[in-house]
């Protein structure tokens, strides 16, 4: 019966039918593949790049597939259409092609540069990546645009004439846009500042880098809560103070005038233990620890001092301990440097660089991670007392300060989750480079090196620079009272927190409570300048 009936049809639908069934059949195979056989597999990957890579490519491909049958059946066929009709397809395919790269551009690339910034210390990705995200997918549909017309079989010599000529007038029109361009081109290239940098303009005016466009860039001004768009040739051509470099540690200054009726040297020890037993202000933390507990901890005042202080203090003892795992490592570190300088000597033989990978993941342990070969990366190893869990255990009874604003509860995480993430990267290069050392045998000390000199400069500083500075400068005299100027000089732990204001509000409480201790003693007010 069915071949009887095929036979009654004429050869132009029987060539039609017999493509259509291919397609069909190619087409229920392609969508079996794609979602019932490659979604479940990629779904128990641990890295979702290859899902989102199908779920985006997965309709543009069987769209494809559908065109491309269309153009093959249409060539084979003896229409007075046909040409017409390829080029209508023809277009259709580039547009659709250019619409599933701009897809897989945006949602892929992207998106997982994104996220591979977040874990990296390079300055100029964190700005480059928005700038490529606007002018790729305009590029993509302009080339497509272009060879749509080309399809289409327009003549574009007349075009690139009249464009090439309008160049000159369009440049000179826009001649501050390019401007600016050029401009954050350069701050790119530059990076003297990347996102969430604390940035003095030349006004005076203390604010926080938010976005580098392609013509303005947004800074987050602190004393006026608002934002500010400034053309990218402006800053660049300001004297502009990162006060986020090389640390995010903020030097503070503060003048204070006591009546000289008390000794000079009393009043010095109890300025610097008041400035001391702050737990926001830097110093040496056992010094801070046998002082937190006798000052500000008077209900006087408005501030939660008895709140602060409390989890000021079990945050110091945290930050106490993760120093010292910081020192073990940076010792067992040196350590390594010892036998890796000793053993390059004569070459290192397979006995040595397993000696030496078995000290590196004595090493690691210290940080709390262990090398999964099969997964060629680091893994947590989730140890308490490791550094990894202290670093942790410190954030989150940071998190608990009552000062806290609440954009600084994703800040802090976000900082030190990303400082892990470098060290995991950094620390399984180093595994690399010494299970395989190949030709670098000789320079392996060298990286040992580089990774503690990042954990003291990079990770966390711990210097004695850091340490508060009361100085005397002057004695002065006013309506006939003698008065001794002193000069406070501390660090703040972040000058990011508190929208910039955590500097104003540590300052504003040592005075206040330099004036709680002094005052009843005087007979003669005390004057801040």
């Amino acid at each position: 019966m069915l071949k009887e009936f095929w036979l009654t049809l004429s050869p132009e639908t029987q060539f039609i039918l017999f493509h259509l069934g291919i397609f069909g059949v190619g087409f229920v195979i392609i969508y079996l593949c794609l979602f019932f056989v490659l979604r479940p597999l990629f779904r128990g990957l641990e890295r979702d790049i290859a899902l989102v890579t199908l779920n985006v490519s997965g309709y543009p491909i069987l769209s494809l597939f559908t065109l491309f049958n269309l153009k093959f059946t249409f060539r084979d066929l003896e229409l007075v259409e046909e040409n017409i009709l390829q080029t209508i397809l023809s277009v259709i395919v580039i547009i659709l092609i250019s619409y599933w790269l701009v897809a897989i551009f945006k949602q892929v690339v992207i998106y997982y540069l994104k996220q591979y910034t977040r874990q990296t210390e390079v300055m100029w990705d964190d700005v480059l990546l928005p700038l490529l995200e606007g002018v790729i997918p305009v590029l993509i549909f302009l080339f497509g645009g272009v060879f749509a017309l080309k399809t289409f079989g327009v003549d574009l010599t007349g075009i690139w004439v009249t464009l090439g000529g309008a160049t000159f007038i369009i440049g000179f029109a826009v001649k501050d846009i390019l401007a600016n361009f050029f401009s954050g081109i350069v701050l790119l290239i530059d990076t003297p500042f990347q996102f969430g940098d604390v940035l003095r303009l030349e006004d005076g005016s203390i604010g926080m880098l938010s976005r580098i466009g392609v013509r303005v860039t947004q800074i987050y001004l602190f004393d006026h809560h608002c934002d500010v768009y400034i053309p990218n040739s402006v800053l660049q051509n300001q004297n502009i103070t990162n006060l986020s470099r090389p640390t995010s540690y903020y030097y503070y200054s503060t003048s204070l005038e006591i009546p000289a009726e008390q000794d000079l040297e009393y009043l010095q020890k109890i300025i610097t233990e008041v400035v001391l037993a702050h737990p926001d202000t830097l110093a040496n933390i056992e010094e801070k620890l046998t002082l937190i507990d006798r000052y500000y901890l008077c209900n006087d005042f408005s501030y939660h001092f008895n709140e602060q202080q409390s989890i000021g203090k079990l945050r110091l003892l945290a930050e106490q301990k993760v120093n010292e795992k910081l020192e073990e490592i940076e010792y067992s570190l040196e350590a390594l440097v010892v036998t890796l300088q000793f053993a390059e000597k004569g070459g290192l033989t397979e006995e040595e660089i397993t000696n030496i990978r078995q000290e590196y993941q004595q090493v690691l342990e210290l940080i709390g991670l262990k090398i999964v070969e099969e997964d060629q990366d680091s893994t947590e190893t989730q140890e308490s007392e490791a550094l990894i869990e202290l670093v942790r255990e410190w954030y989150r009874l940071w998190l608990k300060d009552p000062n806290l604003q609440e954009e600084d509860l994703y800040l802090i995480p976000q900082e030190w989750d990303r400082k892990i993430n470098l060290i995991k990267k950094r620390t399984y290069r180093l595994y690399q480079k010494i299970t395989n050392p190949q030709l670098e045998e000789t320079r392996l000390d060298d990286y040992v090196l580089e990774l503690s000199d990042w954990f003291k400069s990079r990770f966390k500083e711990r210097k004695k620079w850091q340490d508060p500075q009361i100085w005397v400068t002057a004695l002065n005299h006013d309506e006939g009272y003698l008065y001794y100027q002193f000069q406070l000089n501390f660090f703040v732990d972040d000058i990011k927190l508190e929208y910039g204001k955590r500097g104003d509000r540590i300052s504003s409480q040592i005075y206040q409570e330099i004036l709680r201790i002094i005052k009843p003693s005087l007979n003669i007010p005390i004057r801040e300048n």
